[in-house]
């Protein structure tokens, strides 16, 4: 019986070395940095950050317009994601393999250009303007940006992909005979979609609401440009913080909460996915 090598002695083990610690340098002190800057005051240890930060009416505000965006973007991407995913996974090989580049292509565009581009389809003499004029749904053109409808479709239309791959991955896995099956036993297209389809893309849904979620939820660039300074989120409030108002405090306090809010979902997401999975 061999003796098992300590982790620090493992060649494999060591291998992951360099990420560790570019992981701890780069991510890990930084964190603890602003875990230490937020419950710091004159007298050391204390809750007072948090208990001024929601004493306040104006960042529940904050907090109310973060959670909203990231829930309609979410909303957005599921809608529209769910179904492509349907198309994507059962299309041809031809026509899959043109789909996902398709999806995968605008990812490799940075987030910066993609949010300028949707600065000049969003104005009053955009693209979306003039087709909703065109089919008679506006009588006059519209500006869309710096609106929350246009910040949820400039984000909807980045974070898109994240919600498509996911069910995708899913959705592949499930034999279409079973949808068959389905229907030769009587059973009706509704009743096949939310007893048998629905149930087993389950996994792939909560994934994709997680990956959208998190990202919309702690979003920077975005609403900076596409709604500005008008429209805070805890992102946008924790760049003033430290970039305009120098108050190192509440910028660590409300980059703390944002990293709650972000870490819940995704952890509940994950333990919901295996769940879903193994009941699958």
């Amino acid at each position: 019986m061999t003796k098992a090598l300590s982790p620090w002695r493992d060649p494999v083990a060591l291998l992951a070395a360099p990420a560790v610690l570019y992981l701890l340098a780069l991510y890990a002190l930084p964190l603890v940095w602003l875990l230490a800057k937020s419950f710091s005051g004159p007298a050391g240890l204390t809750l007072a950050p948090y208990a001024e930060f929601f004493a306040d009416p104006f960042n529940w505000r904050v907090v109310a317009n973060t959670l909203s965006i990231a829930l309609w973007v979410t909303l957005v991407c599921l809608l529209i994601g769910y179904p492509a995913s349907f198309a994507l996974a059962r299309a041809g090989a031809a026509l899959q393999i043109a789909m996902l580049v398709a999806i995968i292509l605008p990812l490799s565009v940075g987030v910066v250009v993609k949010a300028f581009a949707w600065q000049i389809v969003l104005r009053r003499d955009g693209v979306v303007s003039q087709l909703l004029v065109g089919l008679g749904i506006w009588d006059e053109p519209q500006r869309l940006l710096f609106t929350e409808t246009g910040l949820v479709l400039g984000a909807a239309n980045i974070f898109l992909p994240f919600m498509i791959l996911p069910i995708y991955s899913v959705v592949k896995l499930i034999d279409p005979r079973l949808d068959e099956a389905g229907a030769t036993l009587g059973a009706t297209p509704i009743y096949r979609f939310l007893r048998v389809t629905l149930p087993l893309s389950l996994p792939g849904v909560v994934s994709g609401v997680a990956f959208v979620f998190s990202m919309s939820v702690s979003m920077y660039v975005i609403p900076s440009l596409l709604i500005g300074d008008r429209f805070q989120t805890l992102s946008t409030l924790t760049g003033r913080s430290f970039l305009f108002m120098r108050n190192e405090q509440l910028g660590s306090t409300t980059a703390v909460i944002l990293l709650a809010l972000a870490v819940s979902i995704v952890v509940g997401s994950g333990r919901l996915a295996r769940r879903l999975g193994g009941s699958a």
